[in-house]
């Protein structure tokens, strides 16, 4: 996608061939910096600190991470701690222990001087795939619009979204904004619905940046305001992302996307999940058994921004002393979700529409 009018990705090889260039998502949409990791802690202290987020991205920042581990130490030992430590920052996202798992599988059976480059190719290659899986999800979810379009005669076709699963979340394209982003591209008349998402106002931040760099139509609204617009029929069709959804359907994502399922279901707006293979968590049965990341209070009782005096700085906004309580997810159950847009095509939110694109998998294997 683009950033001042220049293709770029969130993820990527420096010039060294071997240290791992980021866009620190922790400062935009005011300042635009590009990070260079350089140790599997760098990797990991980015993936805490959500310097990177989104799960497709966190996946591919992980496989790098352990790329970066294997040049300081390729040994089974070596290997087994970057895996473990890596894992270890961030708890919902299932990409994260898919990408290590699936680096660890790669690495294990090779010699130990052959690891490291090893590893920098399977890293690259998880991270063509997320570009790929990602355009598909985003070709199999234009036929949503176009067909609402086609309904609408020509009046623009309003998506809410919430949180960021654009392509800052992924390596490109992202996955619930690939279908606008394809249907703006076709001449589509499409308008988006930010949600601002907070405590981290990544819809704020992050969407309502992306969409504006790619000239997509869109309106920024308080987290509150999509049950209003919802009733008004001025939302057509919600499309969300995802950290997690489980073999029967359930849904982990963003805190407050629970809500928008709820008015969505009252309101009877279509309301879709877009996901990439890599999101399922075959293992896991239900949502209620999904481990929910609770994060610092600091994020609920402060907000970041741009000062008056054009630095960027973060004001407290509750009385000192407050407490706070900070889920990062929430759950979604299956029930209130209307389908799943996929890299495979759109199914019901089930775990046989699971399985319908996915007859090669079960429940009790990943």
């Amino acid at each position: 996608m683009k950033l001042d009018g220049v293709s770029s990705r969130t993820i990527w090889l420096d010039s060294d061939g071997w240290s791992v260039g980021i866009i620190d998502q922790t400062v935009l949409p005011h300042t635009l910096v590009r990070l260079t990791l350089k140790t599997v802690e760098d990797a990991a202290h980015a993936i805490k600190s959500m310097q990177v987020r989104g799960a497709p991205l966190i996946g591919v920042t992980a496989a790098y991470g352990v790329a970066l581990a294997m040049r300081a130490d390729a040994s089974d030992a070596g290997l087994d701690r970057a895996v473990r430590f890596l894992g270890e920052q961030r708890p919902t996202a299932v990409n994260l222990r898919w990408a290590l798992e699936d680096l660890r599988a790669t690495l294990a059976p090779l010699a130990v001087d052959a690891r490291a480059a090893a590893a920098y190719d399977r890293a690259g290659k998880l991270a063509e795939d997320d570009v790929e899986t990602c355009r598909q999800i985003g070709v199999n979810g234009l036929r949503l619009i176009a067909d609402i379009a086609g309904k609408k005669g020509g009046r623009p076709v309003n998506v809410l979204t919430h949180c960021n699963a654009g392509w800052l979340a992924c390596v490109d394209w992202g996955t619930a904004t690939s279908p606008i982003y394809q249907a703006h591209d076709a001449g589509i008349n499409v308008h988006v619905w930010v949600d601002e998402t907070r405590p981290r106002n990544q819809g704020a931040a992050l969407t309502a940046f992306e969409l504006l760099q790619h000239g997509v139509p869109h309106s920024l609204i308080a987290d509150n305001a999509g049950g209003h617009f919802m009733q008004r029929g001025d939302v057509d069709l919600v499309i969300v992302g995802t950290d997690r959804v489980t073999a029967n359907g359930d849904v982990a994502n963003k805190i407050g996307t629970y809500l928008k399922a709820l008015a969505a279901k009252d309101t009877g707006v279509p309301f879709y999940v877009a996901l990439p293979y890599s999101t399922i968590d075959w293992r896991t049965d239900r949502g209620a058994d999904i481990p929910i990341e609770e994060r610092s209070e600091d994020e609920v009782l402060r907000v970041q921004g741009k000062l008056a005096n054009g630095d960027v700085g973060s004001v407290l906004i509750a009385a000192d002393g407050t407490p706070a309580r900070n889920p990062a997810f929430d759950m979604t159950p299956a029930r209130l979700v209307t389908g799943f847009i996929t890299e495979r095509g759109i199914c019901p939110a089930s775990r046989e529409g699971l399985k319908s694109l996915y007859p090669e998998k079960t429940s009790a294997a990943a």
